[in-house]
């Protein structure tokens, strides 16, 4: 559920590698409960935005805050407040389902007492309770997906950053998927998210579109289809990234 308080902003927020601007004065905030798609083309500099926001790289010269902490002086601060959840699967296969969640659990500096009640609360929902045993690796990668992104959020962060968090998963589990960003969402939490589904990006309350580093376009997907003239996100994104 949006509301009007900033949790992510950044102000001509750069990063140079050499000569090459990887990110080009990017400004922009995100609201609390905001579902913020953040799409380009591979190379537009998505990624390198998302580290930075994250606390994993520190920027050239710009700002940034991200639930309340700076990005030069604060970036363990905002580790522990944010979710994350990575492109390429997060998990350890060769861990239980259990032992995963008590792993990053940890990370995320639960108590155990809280460790336990988040994982009963965490296959409860997933329906794995008889499963919680069972090594990671024996999951459809579906059903990793859905358990990496209940781990990501089992800390009740501020804010979680999706890294084309639905990529090679069937349709079924990707409408899944967004049925529990959007539950998250109307709890309160920020979710930052990268995709390469253009159908995905309908489903965000805004979206911004990079290209060669620079933000190009960024409002509703309503918006954008009626400024760009287009019939759907896919057309919007053609026209901006050519």
């Amino acid at each position: 559920m949006t509301e009007n308080i900033n949790v992510i902003s950044a102000e001509k927020l750069t990063k140079r590698f050499g000569s090459f601007i990887a990110t080009n004065e990017i400004t922009f905030d995100v609201k609390k409960g905001e579902i913020f798609g953040f799409l380009g083309a591979n190379g537009a500099g998505k990624t390198t935005a998302m580290r930075m926001l994250t606390g994993l790289l520190t920027p050239t010269s710009g700002k940034a805050t991200v639930a309340g902490f700076d990005v030069y002086k604060e970036a363990e601060k905002i580790k522990k407040n944010i979710g994350y959840m990575s492109q390429k699967f997060s998990l350890y296969e060769d861990l239980t389902i259990k032992e995963n969640i008590t792993f990053y659990g940890g990370i995320y500096g639960l108590t155990n007492a809280e460790i336990k009640e988040a994982s009963e609360r965490l296959l409860n929902k997933l329906k794995l309770q008889s499963s919680g045993a069972a090594l990671l690796s024996s999951l459809p990668l579906g059903w990793k997906q859905k358990l990496a992104f209940s781990v990501a959020v089992m800390h009740k962060p501020k804010v979680v950053f999706l890294d084309e968090p639905t990529g090679g998963v069937d349709p079924i589990t990707r409408r899944q998927f967004w049925d529990m960003i959007y539950e998250e969402a109307y709890n309160g939490v920020t979710v930052f998210v990268t995709t390469h589904y253009m159908d995905e990006a309908e489903y965000c309350d805004r979206v911004s579109i990079m290209v060669a580093g620079k933000i190009e376009a960024l409002d509703a997907p309503k918006e954008l289809k009626r400024i760009y003239n287009s019939d759907s996100m896919n057309d919007v994104f053609i026209k901006l990234a050519r």
